[in-house]
Formats: C-alpha cells, structure tokens, sequence
C-alpha cells in the first residue's frame, strides 16, 4: 500500500488516531525484535523496534484491519460491565464490597480475608462511567498485586506435577491475551488470570507450559495439553473464551 494508509493520520505526540479503532499509541523500543500489538475496547497500543518507520507500522494495520477488527469486537463484548454495590467482581483472591460514605473525598481500597472493601464518597454516582474508570484501576492493582502472589508459586507446582521446565515467569496487564511462552522459556501471565476459576486458571498455566515443549499450535502441543488437562483441553478452551481477560 502506497501513500497515506486508510483511516489513519499520524500526529506529532505519538499518537494516531484511527476512525474505526480509536487511538492508537505508540512507543519505540530498542530492545523490541519486531512489532507488537496489543489490542484494547477503544484503542491499539503499538511497540516498534526503533528501525520501523511510522508508513510501515499503519501499512501494518491496514493489512491486518481485518484481524484486529475481530479480535476488538471479542474484546468489548467480553469485558466487565459495571461494578457496584449490586455488582461484585469476583476473583480467585477475593470479592470486591463496595460502600458509599460521606465520610470519604476520594476513593479507598483496602483488602483483607479475601474481601476488597472500597469506599466510594457518598456524592460520586458508582456507575458514571468516569467513576468506573477509575474504580477499575484501582482493583487492578489488587490484581496485579495477588497475582504476583499466587500465579508463580502456582506455575512452579503445575510445572513440577507434570514435569516441565521453564526459566522465568513475569506477571503482565496485558488484555485479550492470557498468556505467552518465549522460545527461551520465558512466560508471561496477564493479572486477569484471576477472574477466571481455579480449573480455568490452571488451563492457562498449563497451556504456556506445554509451549516450553512445543512453540506452535500443532497435533503435538494439543496432544500434550490433552495429557495434562485428562483430555479436557477443548472443553476448558471453549469455557475460558467466556471469560474477559481485563476489566
């Protein structure tokens, strides 16, 4: 595609704006091999190695529009709805309870037995969607704090059971993406691994694992995910798409 790519128009503090998929940030890396994309409800956000140009990386978009359009639509109607006092959020960690009060300005969070307890100001309406924007981010800390908790030592104990090895495993935010394994052994898990259940939770755990054995999506790798799951890696599949992986 020569020229100006469809829909996309750069502008000077690193930031496209697209018609179809909103904003699109970007940021250069030098450590970064290849482009990376991470897909969002409203945006894109791009990392480019620092010798990619800006018409490559909207050449890029236009030539998978088709893809990413898919998988946006997937992400939107999967995420979180509104939180509030009618509405927990509950994760394998803890369940959220929410309070308004006069006696709060701004929003508190505090976690104890398994129960994020967050006072909202009594003159704040809960689902105003600014007010959920903000709400959402502060469980996410919550999140990202009780997965770094649970998700390694938990990664460690299935990889012992069954007898895989990996050398690293780093706990992400990324969204519509539950996990990843590097042809290194490197894994990453997104903190959204939380809101799924414990078998669920594990399924993901084991999926990135078998990938230390098996880098593609190949008879081999679901043969192996069939041994591990005790032939239920199809059935745990379809159960997780259920599943938003962000808020």
């Amino acid at each position: 595609m020569n020229g100006t790519p469809k829909y996309c128009a750069y502008t000077a503090d690193e930031t496209w704006h697209d018609d179809e998929f909103g904003d699109i940030q970007v940021s250069y890396s030098n450590r970064a091999k290849r482009l990376k994309l991470r897909i969002e409800a409203d945006k894109l956000i791009l990392v480019l190695p620092a010798d990619v140009g800006k018409m490559s990386a909207l050449r890029f978009i236009n030539q998978t529009r088709e893809r990413i359009r898919a998988v946006q639509k997937r992400v939107k109607t999967r995420a979180v709805g509104v939180i509030d006092q009618e509405h927990p959020l509950q994760t394998l960690s803890f369940t959220t309870s929410i309070s308004a009060t006069t006696e709060r300005k701004v929003i508190h969070y505090r976690l104890a037995e398994k129960t994020l307890h967050i006072e909202v100001p009594a003159d704040i309406d809960i689902t105003a969607p600014d007010t959920q924007v903000r709400l959402k981010k502060g469980i996410e800390h919550f999140l990202r704090l009780e997965a770094k908790r649970l998700l390694p030592p938990r990664l460690e104990f299935l990889a012992n059971k069954w007898g895989f090895e990996y050398k690293d495993v780093k706990i992400q935010s990324s969204h519509g993406r539950w996990g990843s394994c590097s042809s290194k052994g490197n894994i990453n898990l997104s903190m959204f691994i939380l809101l799924l259940t414990p078998e669920l939770a594990d399924s993901v755990m084991l999926h990135e694992l078998c990938h230390t054995k098996e880098m593609n999506h190949g008879p081999r790798f679901w043969a192996l995910m069939e041994k591990v799951t005790e032939g239920r890696a199809k059935e745990l599949r379809l159960k997780i798409n259920k599943y938003p992986c962000g808020l």
